[in-house]
């Protein structure tokens, strides 16, 4: 599926000091990152892509517009989704991670507005973030592409014009053709004789009906 990149402005993260522990030199154990999209309108969110530095959760608040006379009310689409799995090791530490609209809590259509909440509650990492973040909609779907029924019957407009000379199949003989070939391999099954078509026999003679060479 194809994705566009959405040009958006990241504003500096603000710390908070809900709900996790601070560190002996006072740093803050929660991160908040406001994305603005100043010069595109509401879109659907396809994928977040992004490069971890030290974050252990992530939550993400999304703006949806609803309509001119209706405040745009934030939205939860993503809680604690765990970035660090162990706060006493690196792993996940400094990873890249993208995130689709399918594991979102909520629709992402019509964003206006999205927010980054940040958490870290091990005082191990002092310092925490999200680097080269990139926001992507979903861009525009390839055309279809059909395929002629071979096995039914299909319309005459189905049917391509100069079939034979283009090497495809004739879709009113391919059923009974494949009833042919069916009925061949159960006969060969059946005759000894038969099964030893296209098979070299003892003498080093190649037997096809009747016709053999050495």
């Amino acid at each position: 599926m194809s994705r566009v990149l959405v040009p958006c402005h990241v504003k500096g993260s603000v710390a908070l000091q809900v709900g996790d522990v601070r560190t002996s030199q006072g740093r803050p154990g929660v991160l908040v990152i406001d994305v603005t999209f100043p010069s595109v309108a509401p879109f659907e969110l396809q994928e977040i892509t992004f490069k971890n530095y030290y974050t252990a959760f992530l939550s993400i608040r999304v703006r949806q517009y609803t309509s001119a006379h209706t405040p745009a009310k934030w939205v939860t689409c993503l809680r604690d989704y765990c970035l660090m799995p162990d706060p006493h090791s690196e792993e996940g530490a400094q990873e890249y991670v993208s995130l689709f609209k399918h594991q979102m809590l909520c629709d992402m259509a019509r964003i206006s507005e999205l927010r980054l909440i940040l958490r870290q509650p091990s005082p191990l990492w002092l310092s925490f973030t999200v680097e080269e973040l990139q926001i992507y909609q979903q861009g525009p779907k390839s055309p279809s592409v059909t395929f002629p029924k071979w096995l039914s019957h299909p319309v005459p407009c189905e049917q391509p014009a100069l079939l034979r000379e283009q090497g495809l199949p004739d879709p009113s003989r391919v059923s009974s053709e494949v009833q042919q070939m069916w009925a061949l391999t159960e006969m060969i099954r059946a005759s000894h004789t038969s099964a030893r078509i296209g098979r070299f026999d003892v003498d080093g003679c190649y037997d096809l009906n009747l016709l053999s060479y050495t």
